[in-house]
């Protein structure tokens, strides 16, 4: 199915029907605001709004995308998904944990500036406290193997320099960190198939 990429801010802001054109615009351009629309019409609508007002999807949950039944017996619904986007990478980044099954919200977060594979690993450890203080072993899908294999060493391995700008979320890092060493967990940390089933529930939206 095509898409429609709406760049707010970048090298050209306007509207580029394909991910690789979008790319261009944002690639290098600190702070770029872009997200995807399924129809040209919903692009436009856009363009002639804010950034802003098009990126509220965590108050709007989206419901699983109708899937073929072979598929939907694949997925473990009594779950939830996490997820990261950054605009631009590094760049301003936030995280989300929503449940699996109607896309409602359970966490967000937001930082100034960070890199996606940063936000993707900080969520999984998010969600794990989260359980952790519950008493619940909830699965937990990502669709980030390089965050399940960061949580699994419990190092996170960004290539991020720690400068003042970045201060405050080294030190939320080194606190995940530090929960990892110290802490067991019985919930299952799941890859989402996004090739087979879409994109997770927990995605911003924006690719």
């Amino acid at each position: 199915m095509p898409k429609y990429y709406v760049v707010w801010e970048g090298n050209e802001p306007g509207i580029y029907n394909s991910w690789t054109d979008c790319q261009l615009q944002i690639k290098g351009y600190p702070g770029a605001r872009y997200k995807s629309f399924k129809t040209r019409e919903q692009a436009e609508a856009a363009f002639a709004g804010s950034y802003e007002e098009n990126i509220t999807r965590k108050n709007k949950p989206t419901k699983p995308s109708s899937l073929p039944e072979e598929f939907r017996k694949e997925i473990e619904w009594d779950s939830i998904s996490v997820d990261a986007a950054c605009s631009g990478n590094p760049g301003k980044m936030e995280y989300q944990g929503v449940y699996t099954k109607d896309g409602a919200p359970i966490f967000h977060q937001a930082f100034p500036i960070g890199t996606n594979n940063i936000g993707e690993f900080l969520a999984i450890v998010h969600a794990l406290a989260m359980f952790k203080k519950a008493g619940k072993d909830t699965p937990i899908y990502t669709d980030s193997r390089n965050a399940m294999i960061w949580v699994d060493k419990g190092k996170c391995r960004t290539r991020l320099q720690r400068t003042k700008s970045t201060e405050i979320l080294f030190q939320v890092i080194e606190r995940a960190e530090k929960w990892l060493a110290n802490n067991t967990w019985k919930n299952k940390i799941l890859k989402w198939q996004t090739d087979r089933w879409g994109e997770i529930p927990a995605d911003f939206g924006r690719k």
